[in-house]
């Protein structure tokens, strides 16, 4: 009697289980892919993604061979019932974003609600992200933040949502392109004032680096040394408690403010961080910049 073969490792795999799965794919290091995650790109009958081109890249890494589907932005209204159909007929179906977790600035939400509306299984495996990466390495509050997303690129809408994000209590978290940073920040420094925040770019990559600092000093930094290099995000601390502003912390808020602004741009930013009256702070600003008074 012939010896019964053994069975092999692709044998004993388990096919995913139906529904939406949603997986966290590394932000830029491949062995931060969970073992989990691994399984489901290779088990999965459809890969959901944003780009084809990038997260095939991902699965020949992981000798993955799996369909892919592209579900973006630009076509989610169209893709998403051809989804939805899958998802109704039984298909275990993976969505990934570019890198990092789905759902994150990305359109994957709405299709999230609507495979929940129709009573598909969505399943979460954890993994890598931008954000919260950013976060516990900025050394800031990490208790309470509200991750922003990217800005309006529009001048006028990009105001109202920097005024409106600098009324949160919390940590902010924002995504931006490089070649923007520069202005970013000033833009930043001058409405919110002298709060600190940290750049992280290139995180779990080869030239990863955090720069950490107020907004101003960030600001002066990157206006003198250019646009960085590489994915981006910045991290801005809490609006400081108006209640307990010691005269030393104004003199140091001012100082940071007047590297890259006026003495009246710099007292009217101090003045709205701190919740202080604005000529008094002006005052001040230009005993530091050696001045005589001024009106603002």
């Amino acid at each position: 009697m012939p010896a019964q073969r053994q069975p092999s490792g692709e044998d004993q795999r388990s096919k995913l289980a139906p529904g939406l799965h949603l997986v966290a794919t590394p932000i830029g290091n491949v062995g931060d892919l969970a073992p989990r995650a691994l399984a489901a790109l290779r088990d999965a009958d459809l890969v959901v993604c944003e780009d084809t081109r990038v997260t095939g890249k991902l699965l020949h890494l992981c000798a993955a061979a799996r369909p892919l589907m592209a579900y973006h932005e630009h076509n989610a209204a169209r893709v998403r019932p051809q989804i939805l159909a899958r998802l109704r007929a039984g298909a275990s179906v993976v969505l990934v974003s570019d890198a990092g977790t789905p759902l994150v600035s990305d359109p994957g939400y709405k299709l999230v609600r609507e495979a929940i509306a129709q009573g598909a299984d969505v399943l979460a495996l954890p993994g890598p992200s931008a954000a919260l990466a950013a976060l516990t390495v900025s050394g800031l509050p990490s208790d309470r933040f509200l991750v922003a997303g990217f800005l309006p690129v529009k001048a006028g809408p990009r105001r109202q949502a920097i005024a409106e994000l600098g009324a949160v209590p919390a940590t902010l978290i924002v995504f931006e392109a490089a070649r923007r940073v520069p202005q970013t920040l000033a833009e930043l420094a001058t409405a919110l004032g002298p709060r600190e925040a940290a750049l992280a770019r290139e995180l779990t990559k080869k030239f990863e680096e955090v720069r950490r600092g107020s907004l101003a000093e960030l600001a002066a930094h990157y206006a003198a040394a250019g646009a960085p290099r590489g994915e981006v995000v910045l991290v801005i601390g809490p609006p400081a408690d108006r209640g307990e502003v010691a005269p030393d912390d104004v003199d140091e808020a001012l100082r940071d403010a007047l590297t890259c602004m006026s003495p009246a741009a710099a007292a009217a930013s101090v003045a709205a961080a701190t919740g202080l009256g604005r000529r008094e702070v002006y005052r001040r600003a230009l005993a530091l910049k050696g001045k005589g008074p001024e009106r603002p």
